[in-house]
């Protein structure tokens, strides 16, 4: 085995110059980049042999998180566990749930009642008291470790909580801490950004920055009035968030998640939004990883249309995120859901599948945020589907109050003006197992089942990773007691953010359950998935016009093999105009089937396989 020092040099020297042409660029600032050098070797040095290793395996198998065994899932550790010891004992259950990559939801210490679910971080190196310290992390790493499982974990870049040292330091004005934020001490400049920068939250948090009377400046806060946006100016900043990152890194996590990485430069007289300087950071921070901790993966969080999207995987020569979000697809399915139209999704679809099969995308239903209706207006106007009226349309389907809909929940961040909003549910609600379940009526509850399944399905057929959402798999239903805790009530996306419940996860043990229909359904989908090479990253995807609005159908190749995911989103029987040669199998049905104008059932699905004959 290579020595230590020689490994690192080695790294170093493949992008010394490109990292510090990049890092120039920026800070003309020589002495800040030999400061991060320095760390960065000594981040190196300090990180634990098992790490070094596992840095060094998976550099001869850099496509390993791309093998179609990955699955991932998502969760809080008080809701699942109650703390991180505790998180170690769960580990069992999340391994039958075929779960080989562990999202823990933010978990650092952050202010009561003024935490934005934990985005607002007051600590970068201490863990909520109450979910335990860094050492349970590591603790927690190494185990999953031992169990080929992978943790993945929040880096909020963008911002701190106004109790973070730095920020409390900024407010008795120390100058070193206040040029780590956007201060000023009247309304000018301000005024200036509030002309051309978008509100995130214009109802609950509206402006981009806070006056603070105290001290008499105005500070940015994009996001709400006590988180404090850092400015990535300052050279300082940078350095500090690039040792917090490898201090993430040696505490065993396997993913770094980028939180609001589209926001982190700010320029005046622009929208302060995916600016070229964002990209230059995620650059040099994919190259820094690759230096000292080459195993840990960047996850972006890219809430944005796709063309804005795509750019955050860099180039093949010059790449950034390795993962990003498929969030446009995320929301787009559930307008599908709605609509029972699958058109915009089939193109959609298509542009993703023309991209180089090195792009990652995580693929999800449902997560720990809203959903926002991002949708392609222009496409949807084409057919009929004017914005405003259609956002007010699938605010109304997802909260039952259209005379056909079955799902359930509530809307977040709802402008009385524009009457636009986001929604909130979990996927067993928005499906109508929450709306069946009230009615008693058993017809209903197995349809709502049929389309969480069904949706699942899909899900699984696409290309990346697919990522459940915890309690998504044993159909956990919106959870409305966060009304009664003042720290909660005013967020409705606690709706979809309570308490894991084990009770029923019990009941996944029963296979006429809805839990175990759901729990057993999942996993007959996910072992086909891991073990059929048609669902390889190398496969070639396209999708498959079948001539029906309702019917959505993917088609994947690898070698000789290829799979037909035949998809109904109608609630309706309809029929999959195709017409393919040979006999093929259902995979989760067993047996033959012909693939010729096939009939599914109300949400009904077929995944088949078959052989193409190759030219000699």
């Amino acid at each position: 085995m290579a020595k230590a020092e020689d490994i690192f040099q080695k790294r170093l020297e493949k992008h010394h110059d490109e990292l510090r042409w990049l890092y120039m660029e920026l800070y003309q600032n020589d002495s800040m980049f030999a400061e991060l050098c320095t760390n960065m070797y000594q981040y190196y040095m300090n990180r634990r042999q098992q790490l070094k290793m596992r840095d060094e395996q998976r550099e001869k198998n850099p496509d390993w998180f791309r093998q179609n065994d990955m699955l991932g899932m998502m969760l809080y550790i008080d809701n699942f566990a109650g703390n991180l010891k505790e998180m170690q004992k769960k580990l069992s259950y999340l391994a039958s749930c075929n779960v080989n990559c562990i999202h823990l939801m933010p978990f650092l210490d952050s202010p009561k009642g003024r935490s934005d679910g934990g985005y607002a971080v007051a600590d970068f190196r201490k863990v909520r008291p109450d979910l335990g310290t860094m050492e349970d992390l590591a603790k927690l790493a190494d185990m999953c470790h031992k169990k080929d499982i992978n943790l993945c974990m929040d880096f909020v870049m963008n911002h701190t909580s106004e109790e973070h040292e730095w920020a409390i330091r900024a407010r008795r004005g120390e100058g070193e801490y206040m040029s780590r934020y956007f201060f000023y001490d009247n309304d000018e400049i301000p005024a200036k950004y509030e002309a051309t920068v978008p509100q995130v939250f214009p109802t609950t948090a509206p402006g981009n920055f806070t006056y603070l009377p105290e001290i008499g400046y105005y500070v940015m806060t994009t996001f709400y009035p006590y988180q404090w946006d850092l400015n990535y100016r300052n050279p300082r900043v940078f350095n500090e968030m690039m040792y917090q990152f490898l201090f993430f890194a040696n505490q065993g996590m396997d993913i770094i998640r980028i939180d609001a990485v589209p926001y982190i430069w700010k320029e005046l007289g622009t929208k302060c939004r995916n600016l070229p300087e964002v990209h230059t950071i995620v650059r040099m921070m994919r190259m820094i990883g690759e230096i000292v901790c080459p195993s840990v993966l960047l996850l972006g969080e890219v809430v944005m249309e796709p063309e804005k999207v795509v750019p955050y995987f860099g180039t093949i020569e010059k790449p950034e995120c390795h993962m990003l979000y498929n969030v446009t697809t995320m929301a787009t399915t559930w307008n599908c859901v709605a609509t029972k139209d699958i058109r915009l999704l089939k193109r959609q679809m298509d542009i993703v599948n023309n991209l180089p099969k090195e792009y990652t995308f995580l693929n999800y239903l449902r997560c720990h945020d809203d959903i926002g209706w991002g949708l392609d207006y222009s496409v949807l106007q084409q057919w009929g589907m004017e914005e405003i009226p259609h956002k007010r349309f699938l605010n109304d389907y997802f909260t039952g109050k259209t005379e056909n809909s079955v799902s359930r929940g509530e809307l977040y961040n709802e402008d009385p003006i524009t009457q636009d909003a986001r929604f909130c549910g979990t996927t067993a609600s928005m499906c109508g197992i929450e709306s069946a379940r009230l009615e008693n009526d058993l017809s209903k509850i197995d349809k709502a089942v049929e389309l969480d399944v069904m949706l699942h399905a899909y899900m699984l057929a696409q290309s990346g990773i697919p990522m459940l959402y915890s309690g998504d798999e044993i159909a956990q239903l919106n959870d409305y007691r966060y009304k009664e805790n003042p720290d909660k009530a005013g967020d409705s996306r606690y709706i979809h953010r309570g308490k894991f419940q084990w009770d029923l996860a019990e009941k996944r043990k029963e296979s006429t359950s809805v839990q175990g229909k759901v729990f057993w359904a999942l996993d007959k989908l996910e072992t086909i998935r891991r073990k059929e090479a048609v669902f390889q990253a190398s496969a070639n995807v396209y999708t498959y016009d079948v001539h029906n609005d309702s019917v959505l159908c993917i088609m994947r190749e690898n070698g000789s093999d290829v799979f037909f995911g035949i998809f109904n989103f109608s609630d309706r029987e309809e029929t999959a105009w195709i017409q393919e040669d040979g006999i093929f199998t259902d995979l989760m049905a067993g047996g033959k089937i012909e693939v010729k104008n096939i009939t599914l059932p109300g949400y009904g699905f077929r995944w088949i396989k078959g052989e193409k004959k190759l030219p000699k």
